[in-house]
């Protein structure tokens, strides 16, 4: 994870795209709810999180009012089978919610909801969607140019993150080790990519400029979400993102 200062500069990662039809994404005026499972391949009850997450592909809800990301942790890896989606960074993440008192205690499967704990999935619980009017995020998408821009509903003051992850779908593991050997794990959502930057200029309009290079470190990036924070607040203040069909691009 890395972070710059105003005009942000992003590298997305899937296959070159040679044409330059853009794809277009946007939230409603309405807050999307930020949804994040924080699951590992080594973790015995973490299928049944993810099988459930996987669900949510056919939600009619998807992208528009729910948003889900998956982060693979790196804590699970040392009991015989090591997550290849796992990185420290997502670790450290889950641990800062902790830190911020946004969740009791660092496990799997654990879910987020908008920066705080949601224990609603163990509890067959409906996932509800928010109502308040926070403003759009937009996001344009082509070989030529990456442009993100959010317009606050009432004007916001300080900076603003914006959180990019790169999600890979329909991906499956054979898990030979660990507490889930034997197993064919399939998943959808994972953040296979993840990145911040900050916007500290106009606080009725925030916008991002990012790179030209489009996808270029993981060929098995299909999907991407995006998502607004403050700096030192990981509560999410809008989100959206949508499938990067690269065959249309």
């Amino acid at each position: 994870m890395f972070l710059k200062n105003s005009i942000a500069l992003l590298v997305l990662a899937t296959s070159p795209i040679n044409t330059a039809l853009a794809v277009e994404f946007s939230s409603a005026s309405q807050q999307a709810t930020l949804l994040e499972l924080y699951t590992s391949e080594g973790c015995s009850s973490c299928p049944a999180a993810d099988h459930w997450l996987s669900q949510l592909k056919q939600d009619k809800h998807l992208w528009q009012q729910i948003v889900p990301v998956a982060f693979h942790v790196d804590y699970w890896n040392f009991l015989g089978w090591k997550d290849r989606f796992s990185q420290p960074g997502y670790s450290q993440r889950q641990r800062n919610y902790k830190q911020h008192g946004h969740l009791n205690v660092v496990y799997t499967p654990g879910f987020v909801k908008n920066g705080r704990e949601w224990r609603g999935w163990f509890d067959k619980q409906p996932l509800h969607h928010n109502s308040n009017d926070v403003g759009i995020l937009r996001a344009s998408i082509d070989s030529k140019s990456k442009h993100v821009s959010f317009t606050p509903t009432t004007p916001v003051q300080g900076p603003l993150l914006l959180n990019v992850a790169l999600l890979g779908f329909d991906l499956s593991s054979n898990i030979i080790n660990g507490e889930n050997r034997g197993k064919r794990l399939e998943h959808d959502f994972v953040v296979l990519e993840f990145r911040q930057y900050q916007q500290n200029e106009n606080q009725q309009s925030y916008q991002w400029q990012l790179e030209n290079d489009l996808l270029t470190t993981s060929t098995e990036a299909s999907g991407i979400a995006l998502w607004l924070t403050r700096p030192n607040d990981p509560t999410s203040i809008q989100a959206t993102g949508g499938l990067l069909n690269v065959n249309d691009l």
